[in-house]
């Protein structure tokens, strides 16, 4: 026997308080609060009706909606049934299966599925068959018990059998089977329960879906592996879809050719504005460079101009300051022999006073000279 979940109660009793829409979610504009770390899944599927044991402990005593909203004791939830064709399993189903199992504190939740048979005669072929229904029901999480082939219309009988204390499902009236309503005795016996649906999505809108697109989907599938004998597919709709599907393969090829010359082209302009920018910096960098080099006030002109008055001090005479003693006050010179004067020359003769010179040279004679 499959727990009850209380900790999911429990969890939406710990959120901060808000208010809901009529398909339990929150409104626009409000915030959801945040949500405690646990683990709330649960390990197994739901169970089959048919395979739990018989509850013949207790007779059956239906409970009231004030009680149920009050609360009921652990070991007597407020069984709630639930029942569908359930085909396509989507989000929509879960949304009200979610809103039965959140109607009251402590809530067991029975879902009831419809066979083929009684769905086909009713309201049409099913893209699912019922075994598959009946699991995908099993594997949602609000779901705690499974009823296989359930009836179209439900009589006292079959809630007297399972148990059941209110019946969950939108309010809009269900006119089938010769009825304008299948749930009116159950709203008249104050058993009905009205939850609400969800607008955008259903089994139709989603079959509308694949019939709208149906060369998009049978071309998917084929370029899958599947084979048009599979797809129900003629000949010459195959080779016209593989023809598209190749067709759609160059213009992706095409696209993406564009995509790349655009990213391409795109890059290097980026390089080129950025390889501009460095030039015009470095042009700039070296006309400044020449500039203060080469310019009017540059450099080179600072170093010509002190090259200049160098060369010049270097090549005018100095002049000899006024106190500076006569050629007689000076001291006499060491004298130089000529080298072309050896040892084996006869020594000079002393010099005349007649200004004749002889070969004897002293530093004041070169500096008159």
């Amino acid at each position: 026997m499959q727990m009850e979940p209380q900790s999911s109660g429990e969890m939406v009793l710990s959120r901060k308080r808000r208010r809901e829409s009529s398909n339990g979610e929150p409104e626009e504009g409000e915030r959801l609060g945040k949500i405690p770390r646990c683990t709330v899944g649960l390990k197994n599927p739901a169970p089959f009706a048919d395979e739990l044991e018989p509850a013949r402990n207790k007779p059956y005593e239906r409970v009231s909606m004030d009680e149920a909203k009050r609360g009921t004791p652990f070991d007597r939830p407020v069984r709630v049934y639930a029942d569908g064709i359930f085909d396509v399993f989507h989000s929509g189903h879960a949304r009200a299966l979610m809103q039965a199992k959140r109607l009251f504190p402590n809530t067991h939740l029975i879902v009831g599925v419809c066979s083929d048979e009684l769905t086909h005669k009713y309201k049409g072929f099913t893209v699912m068959n019922e075994d598959e229904r009946y699991d995908a029901i099993r594997h949602c999480r609000y779901v705690d018990e499974v009823v296989r082939n359930a009836p179209w219309t439900l009589s006292p009988e079959f809630l007297a059998r399972h148990r059941i204390d209110f019946v969950a499902h939108d309010d809009i009236p269900y006119s089938s089977a010769g009825s304008d309503d299948v749930y009116k005795h159950i709203k008249e016996a104050g058993m009905f329960a009205p939850t609400q649906r969800t607008e955008g999505i259903s089994t139709s809108d989603i079959i509308t879906r694949i019939v709208r697109d149906y060369d998009v989907y049978v071309r998917r599938n084929l370029q899958r592996g599947y084979t048009a004998k599979e797809l129900n597919v003629s000949f010459i709709n195959e080779k016209k879809y593989h023809l598209q599907e190749r067709v759609d393969k160059v213009k992706r090829k095409v696209r993406d050719v564009e995509e790349k010359s655009k990213e391409f082209v795109q890059k290097v302009e980026e390089k080129s504005i950025d390889l501009i920018q460095k030039w015009e910096e470095k042009s700039r960098e070296f006309i400044g460079n020449f500039l203060q080099m080469f310019g009017p006030e540059g450099a080179l002109k600072h170093m010509l101009k002190e090259g200049k008055g160098r060369m010049l001090q270097a090549i005018s005479p100095r002049q000899s300051p006024n106190s500076s003693p006569t050629r007689e006050e000076r001291s006499p010179s060491p004298t130089f022999r000529l080298p072309f004067f050896s040892k084996t020359s006869p020594p000079p003769s002393p010099p005349h006073h007649s200004g004749a010179r002889g070969y004897l040279i002293s530093e004041d004679d070169d500096e008159d000279d």
